[in-house]
């Protein structure tokens, strides 16, 4: 069976952490052999039990010797370890009992571990393994070391079958469920690891301001010492001289060059000139106006009590808005709307389109990362990492962001991203880290 459509688990499992599990399990099991054979007077098979533990505790020194402590194990290696974890608990279970065993439970043990490391494929081939050690344990067993002197005792069939079941039962539910828990925590570590380097980047950005500043600042002395010399070259130098086009020209370069450090200055202050900041309408504009060319119509709506609300360029609302647009033109049949509003009180900014909607599963989970595509357009872009970045930026901005369908008969998704007016006029440092 080709199972290569599942991704491996990314090897989570430290070597050291196994160690320290199988060394756990193992004490158990020894204890357990000790105390029903030595205090509760059982008949045990003591020699074979022995050389499976010790078996176990082999491959525990083999770890050891052959693996730094900090080593992550590979899917394959940690899946061969708990395959075989799976096999000598079956040998312990086989020897004393079989599935009638108290403790034939234990055989969910190594599954567990590996549902919370490796892939799922990994994980559907250890499972399988599990059912087929214990549907032989079921079949075939050396009797309980409990059994009356004067012959086997026979547990009824229905215990037996109930046994079974409830191992199958116990691969099923804990295999998917600490496979499930495991996956969305590492889903979940990946997108704050992928939004910290969007949010890094802005920051490496915003200090590129200051140290343009600082740099101009630097190269000032210098340039005006050139400024300097040249014009006493330029009265040193009579009129007519072959030089004095190459001084003429060094002057006015000079000059050009003033005029660009002076740029690179602004910078670093708190105001950059009109690019700085940005009236409602204009932002709306530049987010829209990248998404223009793909076919479906932008219509951009205003409406509002003068004056129009003024916020500072912040690539962070910037990336957020901008992320939700690219997500409505994906989904949208023809049109999508941007409507603006705004009062002395608060500014919404809604994201309409006439696509397909938001699939109800998901609905209420936007915003979460790597969720499922929705619509009959999710081969152009789906709803996870990007819509989870961006709302976290936009979160950082002090906006509420709010996800719902169209009221029937109307269609398609709705998004709608409200500040309070002061934190959208305010300039809030910490929204742009």
């Amino acid at each position: 069976m080709d199972f290569s459509f599942l991704p491996d688990g990314g090897g989570r499992l430290r070597r050291d952490t196994l160690i320290r599990l199988r060394l756990i399990a193992i004490v158990g099991q020894a204890l357990v052999a000790a105390t029903a054979a030595f205090v509760l007077d059982y008949t045990l098979p003591l020699l074979p039990l022995a050389i499976c533990l010790c078996t176990a505790m082999a491959l525990n020194i083999w770890l050891r010797m052959n693996f730094p402590a900090t080593h992550r194990m590979s899917d394959a290696q940690a899946f061969w370890v708990l395959a075989f974890d799976v096999v000598e608990l079956g040998a312990l279970l086989y020897l004393s009992g079989g599935s009638e065993n108290p403790f034939a439970a234990l055989l969910l043990a190594p599954l567990m571990i590996g549902s919370s490391a490796l892939g799922p494929r990994r994980i559907l081939i250890l499972g399988a393994l599990t059912v087929f050690v214990a549907t032989g344990l079921a079949l075939s067993h050396l009797p309980l070391p409990f059994a009356p002197p004067e012959g086997r005792l026979t547990l009824p069939l229905s215990f037996r079958v109930a046994q079974w079941l409830t191992i199958l039962l116990g691969v099923t539910f804990i295999g998917f469920f600490a496979w499930r828990v495991a996956d969305e925590a590492r889903l979940l570590a990946s997108a704050l690891a992928a939004t910290e380097i969007v949010l890094e980047r802005e920051q490496h950005l915003g200090q590129l301001d200051g140290l343009a500043a600082a740099a101009a600042h630097e190269l000032g002395t210098p340039l005006a010492t050139i400024a300097l010399v040249a014009r006493e070259l330029d009265r040193a130098i009579p009129q007519g001289s072959p030089h004095s086009e190459d001084i003429a020209l060094l002057r006015a370069q000079v000059e050009r060059c003033r005029d660009i450090l002076s740029k690179l200055t602004s910078l670093g202050s708190g105001y950059a000139g009109p690019l700085t900041t940005l009236a409602l309408g204009d932002l709306i504009e530049d987010i829209a106006a990248p998404h223009r060319a793909f076919g479906v119509e932008i219509d951009i709506q205003l409406e509002g009590q003068s004056p129009e609300p003024v916020c500072r360029r912040n690539a962070g609302v910037l990336y957020g808005l901008g992320n939700l647009v690219e997500n409505a033109v994906d989904h949208a049949d023809t049109e999508v709307r941007i409507i603006a509003r705004w009062d002395e009180r608060e500014v919404v900014i809604r994201i309409e389109d006439d696509g397909p909607g938001f699939r109800s599963d998901i609905l209420p989970r936007l915003g979460e990362p790597y969720l499922h595509r929705r619509g009959r357009k999710a081969r152009h872009g789906g709803l996870g990492l990007g819509l989870f970045i961006a709302r976290t930026l936009l979160d950082r901005s002090g906006a509420a962001i709010r996800f719902r369908n169209a009221t029937p008969p109307e269609r398609g998704a709705r998004a709608q991203v409200r500040w309070s007016r002061a934190d959208f006029e305010t300039d809030r440092p910490e929204a742009g880290r």
